[in-house]
């Protein structure tokens, strides 16, 4: 059986956020700065924060300010994760 390879691959980077949802305090300036980071490295696709509650996550609860803070580059998307609990 021959395996065909696809031509090309997406890497998703999810560190800023499913690394940082497991830490206990990151401030908001040092999430800003991972991604602006990451924004740098040539990867397209960064995974910045997560919309759930804050009472489960409170590490997420300042996403919608982690987004609003970050120095956009063209060409990369910025996504964040959306739970569907319950579904």
């Amino acid at each position: 059986m021959k395996m065909t390879l696809p031509d090309s691959v997406n890497i998703v980077e999810v560190g800023a956020r499913d690394g940082l949802q497991n830490e206990p305090r990151v401030s908001l300036e040092t999430k800003v700065a991972l991604i602006d980071s990451l924004s740098q490295s040539g990867l397209r696709y960064i995974e910045t924060g997560a919309f759930v509650s804050p009472k489960r996550v409170p590490q997420m609860a300042d996403s919608d300010r982690v987004f609003q803070n970050i120095q956009r580059k063209p060409g990369i998307t910025y996504s964040a994760s959306l739970p569907m609990f319950g579904v």
